[in-house]
């Protein structure tokens, strides 16, 4: 997956969970601030991304411990693209 792919992902799955328009997500937005994402609409996200990459990369996990560094979609993309290497 290249990291076009990573931010396409996660800006439809987060669109879907939000309820909002994907073509309003940016790379430079905010979970909580921009796109008012709370905890437990992230935690969605991450079942989500799982889910989708985890059928391509066995074994992909987001884990608990980095979630809080993610606050912005551009975090996310960097994250899974650093963690499919």
């Amino acid at each position: 997956m290249d990291r076009a792919a990573v931010f396409e992902l996660i800006r439809d799955r987060l669109a879907d969970i939000l309820e909002i328009d994907a073509s309003g997500i940016a790379e430079a937005d905010s979970f909580s601030e921009d796109l008012e994402a709370d905890s437990l609409a992230l935690i969605e996200l991450v079942e989500a991304i799982e889910e989708e990459v985890g059928e391509r990369t066995v074994g992909f996990r987001i884990e608990d411990e980095d979630l809080e560094d993610l606050k912005t979609v551009r975090d996310a993309v960097d994250y899974v693209c650093a963690r499919l290497g």
